[in-house]
Parts: C-alpha cells; sequence; structure tokens
C-alpha cells in the first residue's frame, strides 16, 4: 500500500483525485491534507515524513494583485522542499504543473520555476519527481469564471445567460477523470519525470464546445430528451454540463399523461443514445441502491406505488430527497458521483423503470457502493 497526501484536496482536480483514489484504485492508502497545514510546520512534518507519494496540486491561480500568484506557489513549493530537507524525506512528489508554463505570465512562471524547483531538490535528494504539464481540465463540479470555459458555458447556459466567446481558439482537454486515472498510473509505475506532457484526450475548438453545450440545453435542459452521444467526450461533456442543474429544484420533472377511456400512457425515457431500459419490483419499506456512479447516465421512474428518492453528494453530508408516486410520474436522473437509493414508503409493491445509456457489464459496472445515510 502506497501511502499518498494530496496538497490542495479540497480544490477541483483534488478532490477527484482523492476520490478516485479512495474509491476505485487500489493499493493506496490515502493521508488526508488540509491547506491550513501549510502554516503548521509539525503537521506538514508529520504527512510528509509518512507519505510514501505527495501530489502537489495546492497553488493560486486568480488574484488581483497578479505578484502575489508568483510568490504564493513558489512560497508553497520550497515549504515542501524545506520539510523534505529537515525530515530527511525523500517522497515521490508529482507536481501540477500546466501548459501556461510558456506563457509570460504570473501563473505561468510560478509553475515553471516551481517545477525546475522540485526537480533540482529530487536530482541532490535521490528522490523520484515527476512534473506534470496538464493540459486544460474540465469535468463535473468545476468552477465557472474559475476553472474551465465548459465550466462558465454551461453555467450561463444553465442559468439563463449569454455565453460570449473572446477568443475561438482550439482546446487541447482532457477529463477530470482521466487526468486522476493517469495520476495514479504514475504512482504506481513510480515514474519519474521532469516534465512529463500530458497527453489531451480531445482537441475542440471554442464555438464547437458552445455549440454542443447548446445542444444540449435544447434538448436535455427545455425539451427533457438525453441526447446523443457518440463519443467519451460528449459522454463527458453532458455529466459535466449536468452537474451545473440545481438538483434541488429542476428534478422532479413531471412526464406528461395521456389518458384516454383505455387507460392511460407515459412516455417515460426520451433519447438519442441507446442504453438499457429495465424495471424493479420492490417490496414495502424495502431500500435499493446505496451506491454512485462516474460516469453512466441513469434514469428513475416509478410507474407503481410510492416511493423515496434520496441523493447524496460524495464527500457532503447534505441530501436531496424526492417523494415519487406511480399515482404523478416524474423522473429524476441520478447525477455522477452521488450515492442515492430509492425505499418503498407505500403499503404496496413498487415498480420503479430504469434507464441508463450503457447495457450492464458486470466487469465493468461502474457502480461503487456507498450508503446515503451518514
Amino acid at each position: 500500500m502506497k501511502k499518498v497526501t494530496i496538497t490542495g484536496q479540497p480544490g477541483f482536480i483534488g478532490t477527484h483525485l482523492f476520490n478516485y483514489l479512495k474509491y476505485i484504485a487500489k493499493d493506496i492508502e490515502l493521508i488526508p491534507f488540509e491547506d491550513q497545514f501549510f502554516e503548521d510546520d509539525d503537521q506538514l512534518k508529520r504527512i510528509i515524513g509518512q507519505a510514501d507519494v505527495v501530489v502537489h496540486l495546492a497553488a493560486l491561480n486568480r488574484h488581483n494583485n497578479p505578484q502575489m500568484i508568483y510568490e504564493t506557489n513558489k512560497r508553497l513549493v520550497q515549504k515542501i522542499i524545506d520539510i523534505c530537507k529537515e525530515t530527511n524525506s525523500r517522497p515521490h512528489v508529482i507536481f501540477a504543473s500546466s501548459t501556461q508554463e510558456e506563457r509570460n505570465n504570473p501563473y505561468g512562471l510560478s509553475k515553471k520555476e516551481g517545477r525546475l524547483l522540485f526537480a533540482r531538490w529530487a536530482k541532490e535528494a535521490g528522490a523520484k519527481f515527476t512534473g506534470l504539464i496538464i493540459p486544460n481540465v474540465y469535468g463535473p463540479f468545476s468552477k465557472p469564471y474559475y476553472n474551465s470555459v465548459i465550466a462558465t458555458f454551461s453555467y450561463q447556459l444553465i442559468h439563463g445567460e449569454m455565453p460570449k466567446i473572446d477568443v475561438d481558439a482550439e482546446l487541447k482537454l482532457i477529463y477530470v477523470q482521466e487526468l486522476a486515472e493517469r495520476i495514479y498510473q504514475i504512482i504506481i509505475q513510480g515514474l519519474s519525470n521532469e516534465r512529463y506532457l500530458v497527453q489531451h484526450t480531445s482537441e475542440q475548438k471554442v464555438s464547437t464546445i458552445l455549440r454542443t453545450l447548446s445542444n444540449f440545453k435544447k434538448l436535455y435542459f427545455i425539451e427533457n430528451i438525453i441526447p446523443e452521444l457518440n463519443s467519451k467526450y460528449e459522454i463527458n461533456l453532458f455529466n459535466t454540463f449536468r452537474t451545473f442543474l440545481d438538483y434541488n429544484n429542476f428534478f422532479p420533472r413531471k412526464l406528461e399523461k395521456k389518458s384516454d377511456q383505455r387507460g392511460y400512457l407515459v412516455e417515460s425515457v426520451k433519447e438519442k443514445t441507446g442504453g438499457q431500459l429495465f424495471y424493479s419490483v420492490t417490496r414495502p419499506g424495502i431500500t435499493r441502491g446505496n451506491h454512485f456512479h462516474t460516469r453512466k447516465i441513469e434514469r428513475f421512474v416509478v410507474i407503481q406505488g410510492k416511493g423515496l428518492i434520496r441523493l447524496r453528494k460524495i464527500g457532503s453530508k447534505n441530501f436531496v430527497e424526492y417523494k415519487v408516486s406511480g399515482d404523478n410520474p416524474v423522473f429524476i436522473d441520478m447525477p455522477i458521483w452521488y450515492t442515492h437509493n430509492i425505499t418503498n414508503i407505500g403499503n404496496d409493491d413498487m415498480i420503479t423503470l430504469f434507464w441508463s445509456n450503457e447495457i450492464f457489464d458486470p466487469n465493468d459496472a461502474d457502480t461503487y457502493y456507498e450508503e446515503v445515510a451518514i
């Protein structure tokens, strides 16, 4: 078991890497890291002294004073180096730099110089060091106006704002979970490389991204249709888009009930992407679920009986709850990285219709156990 700590753990990449190593990876023991530890030498000595791997993600990206960005990022790097020297520790340091290294701005310069400082220390100490040159990262729970243009556009479209393209550049992109998986591989392999270029997994013009996201809004947000998703990139982009929905208010989505003398008909899923449709019968008082997915798109529709659907974002203590009934059919789509369950709260059997964009594969189920109640 390799002991790993992640600076910048609460951040966008840090959160995803922490969750990936905790729930998906194997042979990893996580040492939790809090930002305030940088101001507590005893805590830093304790953590770095026992860590086999330090993934240094903590950095200041934006500030009113550009010099503060440069100085802060250099200081954090030097702090780790000083503690390593003081405790005679030689962890494998994995440092998150950026393609902005080549730009003449305080953030890019701080990243380049930080990488070179770590490389020099590793050479002198006989330690492993990997300096990651990371392209544009996007994914769930990213911050609009901060992490990526995809986050900004998604937020603006869902909240009725008009996105604006300043420069229609060609962006080299990597999905945050793809990045987390690559960092895990580097940890396990013990790969040492002073300038490791992380390969992008998609290349898109800004205008193309906006056009695709606008189509997601039209189909999914307005017309309740799952869009056509023909590639891993499009699935990742759609899952990112969905995380900007307000799950307290967007769901449940009412389904139209078409009635006549024969009874009624409800169109529960409209989709352009294929997948699998199935149903379950749940006895009174029984709960199904208590798991989460990292990539699957999944829809719940109770068509008979009464149910309670509960969601909780991984790492959070806050719940979202929906009471549903076959008498008033609605649909609720499960967000990725939210553990969820459904309980029969009625006196009769509950029938639930499920749709997923994937056909179930027991060898790659993308299903991870986590109790909703904590």
